[in-house]
């Protein structure tokens, strides 16, 4: 995994190379990150340095050449003749920033090195290998140990830094990243993801151009705007085949990530803790961790980039229980009911869900205190008796009986100024003394640097898991941060990362002792969809917007970074709540059924041909779960604007689920094929449609066509046969040679307008389809 000889560094796995070297004047020079590498001999490899740049600041008067601003670099300071963007902006004893850290010793061990303070990831020492590295600045008397955890069979290394002060005189942190390298520009685009509530991790693209592009957020969480996850991908990459970049923070607080483009074309990537707002002194003896940052690179593009992303989650960030097992099917009644229920209402929407196949009955926000809207009762525990007239432990046996395990919604770090905690203890709200806070969904932010705060959590959220029967939670963050200021720190500029230190503790005192209960995080959707909540929740809500139009680019952007076992995807009614767009429901499921599947919606109002469609759609992903949340998934690319094609293929290659899915649909539509991927050659598979229903009123006025009297196209009748009676969409049946399916699938045609017979497909706007591929015999 990792040696050293000659002052160079070389750390390998399975299909990557990475290497780095010990300069002669001490500073760690990358020589290369990319490609596995057999050859010993690195000099093709280095970076040649032939004459003196123009403009350059010459490191040392013994060597005019030698210059860190053209040097492709491990690590950085300032003032030293480098003027790129530093890792680090640390205000030194001395008083002045400028610092140079130069190589000391290092030591190679196996398995991981824990840290104190935050989590990151894990492996035993038989699949991992950490590379210490200690770089000292003697004159101001601080170390920087640098490390390097290679797993070699998910070709992912991890990074991270923790400065060290030994001087008698404290320091003052103002910007210490995670890690720092340069590369050579290959022609790169800078892939992000982006947006919003509602619109999270929509993918955008960018050329590389002179300069540095930051992403970053400053929302005091991971945040729905700017997911720290990015990429580096050569230009003409596609999903299948191109050398991508894959970089991504264990961390779930403000984070940056910086992406500079220099005059010599080398490419430096830094990402780390946001220095928004950030200043952390340390005093003698005192240290500093930053959070892992992991990064990956593939030659077989976008897919291969991912699926190294998402076998290092499963295997090194999920832990626990739930790692590697196959997640419940789930009702939430959020959408359902909101704030409005009673017992009976909730146990007769169970009864539904049970009959239907749910396995997991989750009863969302409202359960507590005066909790009748999102204006009063955050921060109290205190079970509302006229909704639950026997309590939670009573409701939970009631819920089991139906067979059923019971899941409960919380939100532990906000408290409403009208609730008894706050009446009781207002200092225990984030504000500033002498300002009137603000506000965010009526809400404001509990202060998790007082210790005091943490207790009362831990212990309020303790006592209700310990009392009843619940085997999952959805852990929910609802506000961004503002009025940073907690009394139980005297430099407010900690404040950021000691919350995320508080939020840390506080799920590993709840949940570590019971590991039996499935955590689900929340913030408003996607807000903290990150590694450092991973390794507490093995999944997470990837966003309120149930729309699966929407769903489609939202589960899509996440799927670069996160693997499918990790998102939350639920069924809900249509018109969806926050689009007001009509999809069917067949594709509602289709896209859900591309992570951890729920539904989330009134049953009462379903049709008995949509129960049923919804106890088929149950069935379906029960027989194929593992595949779908742990098989290896690929995006394929699509011919056309319109479309969408997913596929997972199980671990041991014995079947793959693909997802034909359609936008708005086009006048006279041309041929289609369903790409596929993933298969052995040499196998024999046969592919079959997961049939699904068609609804009469889907045909509007063409009915009026092949019938001998007219009728309303959404009139009675209609209504009334679609409750009773369905027809089949097309059902296609294939069979052949992985290669043969490899090439591309010939599907039927789909409607054009005309002649429509059972062997057409009838999709329209937002329809789709799911294939069943498998192994013969």
């Amino acid at each position: 995994m990792i040696s050293n000889k000659d002052n160079i560094f070389r750390l390998d796995t399975q299909n990557t190379s990475y290497l780095f070297r010990v300069t002669e004047f001490g500073h760690l020079e990358t020589i290369h990150y990319g490609e596995f590498l057999m050859e010993q001999s690195l000099d093709a490899a280095l970076l040649k340095h032939t004459a003196v740049t123009g403009s350059t600041v010459a490191y040392e008067s013994t060597d005019p050449i030698y210059s860190l601003d053209t040097l492709s670099l491990e690590w950085s300071g300032i003032g030293k003749g480098d003027f790129r963007h530093s890792p680090c902006e640390i205000r030194m004893p001395d008083g002045s920033f400028v610092t140079d850290f130069k190589y000391v010793n290092h030591r190679i061990v196996n398995g991981c090195i824990p840290m104190t303070t935050l989590p990151s990831s894990y492996g035993d020492p038989a699949d991992c290998q950490t590379l210490e590295i200690t770089l000292a600045d003697s004159p101001g008397e601080i170390t920087l140990l640098m490390y390097y955890t290679v797993f070699p069979k998910t070709d992912v290394i991890a990074r991270r830094v923790v400065l060290e002060n030994h001087n008698e005189k404290p320091l003052v942190i103002r910007s210490l990243m995670s890690m720092m390298i340069d590369i050579p520009n290959r022609n790169y685009s800078l892939v992000t993801f982006h947006g919003g509530w509602i619109k999270e991790a929509h993918r955008q693209d960018r050329a590389l151009q002179y300069g540095l592009f930051v992403s970053e957020s400053t929302t005091g969480a991971s945040s729905n705007r700017h997911n720290p996850g990015f990429l580096l991908a050569e230009q003409g990459s596609s999903e299948s085949y191109g050398r991508v970049y894959g970089f991504n923070l264990v961390y779930s607080g403000n984070h940056y990530e910086g992406i500079e483009l220099s005059n010599q074309d080398l490419v430096r990537v830094m990402t780390g803790i946001n220095p928004h707002c950030f200043e952390w002194p340390l005093a003698k003896g005192e240290r500093f961790e930053s959070p892992e940052a992991i990064m990956t690179f593939s030659d077989q593009g976008y897919n291969g980039m991912s699926g190294h992303f998402h076998d290092f989650i499963n295997e090194h960030i999920v832990r626990g229980d739930w790692k590697g097992k196959e997640r419940p099917v789930l009702l939430n009644t959020w959408e359902a009911v909101v704030f409005s229920f009673t017992q009976n209402k909730l146990l007769h929407l169970a009864r539904q869900a049970r009959r239907l196949g749910v396995e997991l009955f989750v009863l969302d926000d409202g359960w507590f205190g005066q909790r009748n809207s999102d204006t009063a009762g955050l921060g109290d525990y205190t079970v509302n008796r006229k909704k639950l007239p026997g309590g939670l432990p009573a409701f939970a046996k009631k819920i089991n009986r139906l067979g059923m395990q019971f899941g409960l919604w919380f939100e532990p770090e906000m408290v409403n100024p009208d609730s008894d905690l706050y009446r009781a203890h207002p200092e225990y709200a984030v504000c500033i003394p002498g300002r009137e806070p603000s506000l965010g969904r009526n809400q404001l932010v509990l202060d998790l640097c007082n210790p005091k705060v943490r207790d009362y959590i831990v212990e309020s959220v303790r006592g209700i898991l310990t009392t009843a029967d619940i085997t999952y939670v959805k852990w929910d963050m609802n506000r961004h941060m503002s009025d940073m200021y907690s009394a139980c720190i005297k430099n407010q500029g900690e404040f950021f990362h000691r919350y995320m230190i508080g939020l840390y503790d506080i799920l590993n005192r709840i949940f570590k002792d019971q590991p039996q209960i499935l955590l689900e995080s929340c913030s408003s959707g996607g807000n903290r969809f990150d590694l450092g909540m991973l390794c507490f929740s093995p999944q997470i809500w990837a966003s309120d917007d149930t729309d699966s139009a929407e769903r489609l680019e939202i589960q899509k952007g996440l799927s670069y970074l996160y693997p499918l076992s990790s998102m939350g995807a639920h069924v809900s009614t249509a018109p969806h709540q926050q689009t007001l767009r009509s999809t069917p429901l067949s594709t509602r499921f289709n896209v859900a059924s591309f992570g951890c599947l729920g539904y989330e919606l009134d049953l009462k109002y379903l049709s008995r041909m949509e129960k049923r469609e919804v106890r088929d759609q149950i069935a379906f992903y029960k027989e194929h779960r593992k595949t779908m949340q742990f098989g290896h998934f690929y995006r394929l690319d699509a011919l056309r604007a319109n479309k969408h094609h997913w596929e997972t293929v199980a671990a041991d290659g014995h079947e793959a689920v693909a997802g034909f899915f359609q936008t708005q649909s086009a006048a006279s539509e041309g041929l289609n094929i369903l790409p596929l991927t993933g298969l052995d050659s040499n196998t024999r598979y046969s592919i079959r449609t997961r049939p699904q229903p068609l609804y009469v009123k889907q045909f509007g006025g063409l009915i009026n066509h092949i019938l001998p009297f007219h009728i309303h196209p959404e009139g009675f009748l209609i209504r009334m046969l679609d409750k009773f009676y369905t027809l089949t969409d097309c059902v296609e049946e294939y069979e052949g040679r992985g290669d043969l399916l490899s090439s591309g699938v010939k599907l039927n045609n789909q409607f054009i307008g005309s002649n429509y017979n059972t062997r057409t497909r009838l999709l329209g706007d937002f329809g789709s389809s799911l294939y069943v591929i498998s192994k013969e015999g």
